[in-house]
């Protein structure tokens, strides 16, 4: 059975930080392509950043460049976010999101988990 558990999110002040964390599991974790989204009340889910399998390659939303860096240790089949100089629109519930194409069907296999909240506030 996968599972995506996602972990690190809370309450932090304006200009602060927060890593969040996602614990993958019941699937070949390096094979997969790792993201996190966001998606805040009435507002479309949107990707913030992603990664390939092997950590080679990554990838930021416009809004975030500079301030996320992701990324993924396959040993313990987990993938990071760590988020710095946030602000209030930063504020969402983000999801953490695996992805795999197979080569020979072109068939997505696609998984998220629950999601953690992130609230920026003073």
């Amino acid at each position: 059975q996968v599972q995506l558990v996602e972990s690190g999110g809370g309450l932090v002040q304006p200009g602060g930080s927060l890593r969040l964390s996602c614990a993958g599991s019941g699937f070949t974790f390096n094979t997969y392509a790792m993201s996190w989204y966001r998606q805040s009340p009435g507002k479309e889910r949107e990707l913030v950043a992603a990664i390939t399998g092997d950590g080679g390659t990554t990838n930021n939303a416009g809004s975030v460049k500079g301030r996320v860096t992701i990324t993924r240790d396959n040993a313990k089949n987990t993938v990071y976010l760590q988020m710095n100089s946030l602000k209030a629109e930063d504020t969402a519930v983000y999801y953490c999101n695996a992805e795999r194409t197979r080569w020979d069907t072109s068939f997505t296999y696609r998984y998220w988990g629950q999601g953690t909240q992130v609230t920026v506030s003073s």
